[in-house]
């Protein structure tokens, strides 16, 4: 496992420390096509963890294997090597307890956006939907607190690119999960949408404080939103820097305008600029 990056830069106190180690990666490594002609090594054996209430971003190149790796462990692919364990358990399969945001929202078209956060219980009940007035409170909570009080019947199309992500975060969240993964959700998003987006995800996620696991090609997004950051190598992906960042919580976008907040973004950016191919 790589080592935390020392820079020159005090931890504050107000730093909350993390739990105990809630995901553990072990040794995991993707080979498409094994034994073949067309094979492709996209995770190169990989080792990391992430402890109980921390959220830790996923940073590197476009087809790093960010996903892949963030896929492993959704349950959604099988690595060819190594193993995986959530909550103290081997996973062999994808976990009701884990929440996944894509770069799509991947809402139905014809559902409103209530009715969207409340798919994953009408799915579990075979379409029947939620038989408790509490679930539909709760997902329209959900949809006011970020922003979206008014919206609650529209359907997708009458929404726009931020609105929908906003939507797939009540999605990913309504049911309480343990563990949320993120697979770049706000990278289609113009850059004053995706600031937005953070904050609303930022805000969301000290409130509901669940584990996190987020891939992003976005440095400053990856220094603003997270507690660590581990850098991914070119294909095949592996883990070569672990950085904590020290800021305390929570974080207005102005911290993005500190000294600090662009150090930290330079020794990142050096990384993955001079990492071998």
């Amino acid at each position: 496992m790589t080592s935390a990056t020392a820079l020159r830069i005090e931890q504050p106190a107000a730093v909350a420390a993390a739990g105990p180690d809630y995901v553990v990666v072990d040794r995991i490594s993707k080979v498409y096509n094994e034994g073949t002609r067309q094979q492709v090594e996209a995770v190169a054996p990989t080792t990391f963890t992430v402890k109980a209430g921390e959220f830790v971003a996923l940073l590197g190149p476009s087809g790093c294997g960010k996903s892949t790796l963030l896929m492993m462990v959704a349950g959604l692919d099988t690595p060819s090597r190594g193993t995986i364990a959530v909550a103290g358990h081997p996973l062999a399969a994808p976990r009701a307890e884990t929440g996944i945001m894509f770069q799509d929202p991947t809402l139905l078209p014809w559902k409103s956006a209530l009715d969207n956060v409340l798919f994953p219980f009408q799915a579990a009940d075979r379409g029947t939907g939620p038989k408790d007035a509490a679930t539909v409170a709760r997902a329209a909570g959900l949809l006011d607190r970020v922003g979206l009080k008014g919206f609650h019947h529209h359907k997708p199309r009458q929404l726009s690119g931020g609105m929908r992500q906003r939507v797939a975060i009540c999605r990913a969240l309504v049911y309480e999960p343990d563990l949320l993964l993120m697979d770049e959700p706000f990278s289609a998003l113009d850059a004053i949408t995706r600031d937005e987006m953070n904050l609303v995800l930022m805000k969301m996620w000290e409130e509901h404080h669940r584990t996190a696991l987020f891939v992003t090609h976005s440095i400053r997004e990856a220094v603003y939103l997270a507690d660590r950051v581990l850098v991914m190598s070119s294909r095949p992906g592996r883990i070569i820097e672990d950085v904590r960042i020290p800021f305390a919580r929570p974080r207005g976008l102005e911290i993005g305008e500190t000294v600090a907040f662009n150090e930290i973004c330079g020794h990142l950016r050096g990384k993955i600029q001079h990492v071998p191919h």
